[in-house]
């Protein structure tokens, strides 16, 4: 344990309730590079280890109970084990995990797709979010023949080497570790809310893609003003780059067709993940047909242009579609989305009232039901609407 920890009841609390999980930590490390097979899940001392979970609970192999407010990642709208995703999942896995081929499954997923996200003309299946940031960028390069990507600072779209830096570390624009110089020089970060600064870039007409969190930096922790996602769609839309929502996170949460029908706006395309394949792994990268055209054989060819290079074992595997259709169709037909947000919005007020009544200047804050918690001795209000506008600002 470091020693920084060593002095806290909490954390000693915490290693006297988990010694199962601490001991498969210890086997971990000798098997995964800091013991995780993901880097939010690294944890000082260690993490917990889940032996099963149900709707907003899950518990570790030392029978401790959590109540889970994070929910797979953020990709378990409707909680741990739904019963009408279950059992489409189960109905699928008894019928084959993987066909080769194309199924119907995959086209009534994508149809549902369709119905609830405004700019979804067509869609193309990934395995993740990060492939679906790393397919849009690629596209929006083929269809304008420019190389630049513009960035927020600050904005997350997956691991790849066009979304590297500029996240935790290299905020000048500078190469994370592993990625070249050539890819890092393609990449241009701006701050988040100055359309001054977008513009300047913009105008000189070699940017391909602008691509954002369209509610601010993980889901709303830095918020963006909804004018200023107006206006860069606008500024996208007069320099000819294509505009791309990640919604890996935003979407069907901040409304059923995500931040897209929240905000009044619509981009050329849009990525998906999380809740769109229902808790199974998959993802998805959706838009306009015209931009489109550089991965459909027939119409490449026929504009006269190569077809973009796109494949991937596992798109669309039956098991995915079978959970992702369960999902979308509880997504239109529930109230789920309003719900969470609901529940979201009381947290928030509660926990405020929790830390106002304590005499602490933290602040809970956030927006359509994702919350953060600010730390912050200085501040003046324990007021969250206050603080997004603010950030806003």
């Amino acid at each position: 344990v470091p020693d920084v920890l060593r002095s806290s009841a909490l954390v000693e609390t915490y290693l006297s309730r988990t010694a199962g999980s601490a001991r498969l930590a210890e086997g971990a490390r000798s098997l995964f590079p800091s013991g995780i097979t993901h880097d939010a899940r690294y944890i000082e001392p260690h993490g917990i280890y889940v032996t099963r979970a149900s709707g907003s609970r899950k518990w570790d192999v030392d029978g401790n109970e959590y109540v889970d407010y994070t929910g797979g990642h953020g990709g378990l709208l409707f909680g741990h084990n739904h019963p009408d995703i279950l059992q489409a999942v189960q109905d699928q896995l008894v019928k084959g995990l993987h066909y080769g081929a194309g199924s119907e499954l995959e086209l009534e997923w994508a149809e549902w797709i369709q119905r609830l996200v405004p700019c979804a003309q067509r869609v193309r299946f990934t395995n993740s979010g990060t492939e679906a940031t790393q397919l849009a960028l690629r596209l929006a390069r083929a269809t304008t023949g420019r190389s630049k990507v513009m960035r927020l600072v600050g904005h997350f779209h997956g691991w790849h080497d066009y979304a590297a830096s500029g996240f935790l570390g290299q905020f000048d624009g500078s190469p994370a570790c592993g990625v070249p110089q050539a890819v890092a020089d393609s990449v241009v970060l701006v701050p988040p809310g100055d359309l001054a600064v977008a513009s300047r870039v913009l105008e000189d007409g070699d940017v391909a893609a602008v691509i954002l969190e369209p509610t601010g930096s993980v889901w709303g922790q830095v918020p963006l003003s909804p004018d200023y996602v107006r206006g860069l769609r606008q500024l996208a839309t007069d320099s000819g780059a294509v505009l791309i929502f990640d919604e890996v996170i935003t979407g069907f949460r901040c409304a059923r067709g995500g931040a897209q029908e929240a905000l009044g706006v619509t981009p050329a395309l849009a990525t998906l993940g999380k809740v769109v394949s229902g808790g199974m792994p998959g993802a998805a990268v959706v838009g306009r047909a015209d931009v489109f055209d550089a991965l459909d054989f027939r119409r490449a060819s026929a504009n006269g242009q190569e077809k973009v290079f796109h494949m991937g074992t596992f798109n669309a595997s039956p098991a995915t579609c079978a959970a992702g259709i369960a999902s979308l169709r509880l997504v239109h037909d529930t109230d789920a989305v309003q719900q969470a947000i609901h529940y979201g919005d009381g947290l928030m007020d509660e926990l405020n009232d929790l830390f106002q009544a304590e005499a602490v200047s933290w602040i809970a804050y956030g927006t359509y039901g994702g919350f953060h918690i600010f730390l912050n001795p200085e501040a003046a209000t324990t007021d969250r609407r206050r603080i997004e506008a603010s950030e806003h600002d």
